[in-house]
Formats: C-alpha cells, structure tokens, sequence
C-alpha cells in the first residue's frame, strides 16, 4: 500500500510591507497614488517599483483606519507577464516624483479591472 503524502493546501503568506523606517517615503507614495486615478482598482492602490534585477508590481491595501499596507503582488496570478510590467516601466513619462516608482500601464489596469470586475 502506497504511503500518504502529507499536503497542508496553505499558500505562504504574501509579503507585506509596514511603513516605518524602511519604507520612509511612505507618505508620499501613498499621496501620488491617490493623485493618479488609474492606480485604484476596487480598494487597492497599484504601482510598479523598480528592484535591482526585477520590477515588481505592488500596491496598497487598506487595512482600517488609518493603517495602509504595501503588499508585493505576483502578478503571473493576474495574467500580468514580466513583458507587461518592463513595458510599464520603459513607457512610463515621469509621472511620480520618487526614484524607482511606476504607475501601471493601461494594459495592466485593464487586466486588473477585468479580474475585479470592475
């Protein structure tokens, strides 16, 4: 008789980012955001940052009050390839202030509303 393979079914937890000293720029991520309409979808706010071999595609969630979280997004869950993400950043025309951040492109968005349904 085969033996039962041990399957917990639980994905890790996504990685998330509190705004404290490592992320000191929190503020006026946050307010760039809220000034560029197309980074809301549902009640997420979405935005590229530039990494050192990667961009990742991120965004903030609400977490009550005034509690914001950053939480990175795999965004090959979302039908969003690496393709998309670089072309988000090479096209982008220096729409926020701070260095390594990037609005999503209108393809992406697209892709993110039509998973929300929005």
């Amino acid at each position: 008789m085969p033996k039962a393979k041990k399957i917990t079914g639980l994905a890790p937890l996504p990685p998330y980012i509190m705004p404290d000293a490592s992320e000191p720029e929190y503020p006026l991520i946050l307010e760039q955001l809220q000034d560029y309409r197309n980074s809301l979808i549902g009640s997420s706010y979405y935005y590229i940052r530039a990494g050192d071999e990667c961009n990742y595609l991120c965004r903030i969630v609400h977490g009550g009050g005034k509690v914001f979280f950053h939480e990175l997004v795999d965004h090959h869950k979302h039908g969003i390839s690496d393709e998309d993400i670089e072309q988000s950043v090479k096209r982008d025309t220096g729409t926020f202030t701070l260095p390594g951040l990037y609005p999503i492109s209108p393809h992406i968005e697209q892709k993110l509303r039509i998973l929300y349904d929005i």
